[in-house]
C-alpha cells in the first residue's frame, strides 16, 4: 500500500518538476510580453514553491540568481527518497544521505560549471582581442569578474597579477575544485549506501 502512494507522489513530484523547468524557462523571456491563462495557471502552481527560495539572500549574488537551482535540487532529494521508497517499500538514513549528497553536488557541480564556461569564455575573448564593450562581453565580464577576483584574492593573497593569469588561474581552480569533489562525492555516496569502496 505504502509503495502504491508513493509511486503516486513519486509520479507527481515529476510532474511537478517538469512544471519548474517550463516556468524557469519562461522566465528568461519575460519581457516577450506574452501572458495569458496558461501562463497565469503556471505562475500560480509554481510560484510559490519558487519564491520560497527567493527569499534567501545567499542564493542571489549580484544579477546571479540560483534559488531556482536550490528549489530543484531540493524537489530532487525529495523525489528521489520517495521514488526509492516506492521501489523498495523502506530506505535507510546511508541512502538518504548518499541522495542528499547526490543533490548537494549536482547544484554545486552545476554551478561551477557554468562558471568555468563563463571564464573560458572570457579567456577566449581576451585572446581574440574581442571587442569587450559589446553587450554579449560586458554581461560575461558582470558574471565572470567577481567569481575570478573571489578566487584571485585567496590564491594570490592580494598581490598584484596580469589579467591573463589569473584568469587561467581561476579556471583551473574550478576544474580542479570540480574533479577532486566530484571524486571525494563518489567516494562518499559509496560509503553511505554500503557499497565496498
Amino acid at each position: 500500500m505504502i509503495q502504491t502512494i508513493m509511486a503516486v507522489l513519486s509520479g507527481a513530484l515529476n510532474i511537478f518538476t517538469i512544471l519548474i523547468f517550463i516556468r524557469i524557462f519562461l522566465s528568461w523571456f519575460s519581457g516577450s510580453g506574452y501572458s495569458g491563462r496558461p501562463l497565469d495557471i503556471l505562475c500560480g502552481i509554481t510560484d510559490p514553491y519558487l519564491n520560497y527560495f527567493r527569499r534567501f539572500t545567499g542564493l542571489r549574488t549580484g544579477s546571479i540568481d540560483i534559488s531556482p537551482v536550490a528549489a530543484l535540487a531540493v524537489l530532487s532529494v525529495v523525489n528521489s527518497i520517495v521514488s526509492t521508497i516506492a521501489r523498495f517499500g523502506r530506505i535507510s538514513i546511508g541512502i538518504i544521505l548518499a541522495i542528499c549528497l547526490s543533490a548537494v553536488w549536482s547544484a554545486a557541480s552545476f554551478i561551477m560549471g557554468f562558471f568555468t564556461i563563463v571564464l573560458i569564455l572570457r579567456l577566449v575573448a581576451y585572446i581574440a582581442r574581442a571587442n569587450t564593450y559589446a553587450p554579449f562581453w560586458r554581461i560575461i565580464d558582470a558574471i565572470a569578474s567577481p567569481i575570478q577576483f573571489r578566487i584571485n584574492r585567496i590564491l594570490f593573497q592580494n598581490r598584484i597579477v596580469h589579467y591573463l593569469t589569473g584568469l587561467i588561474a581561476a579556471i583551473a581552480v574550478l576544474v580542479f575544485l570540480g574533479a577532486a569533489l566530484g571524486a571525494i562525492t563518489h567516494l562518499l555516496q559509496k560509503l553511505f549506501i554500503g557499497l565496498p569502496i
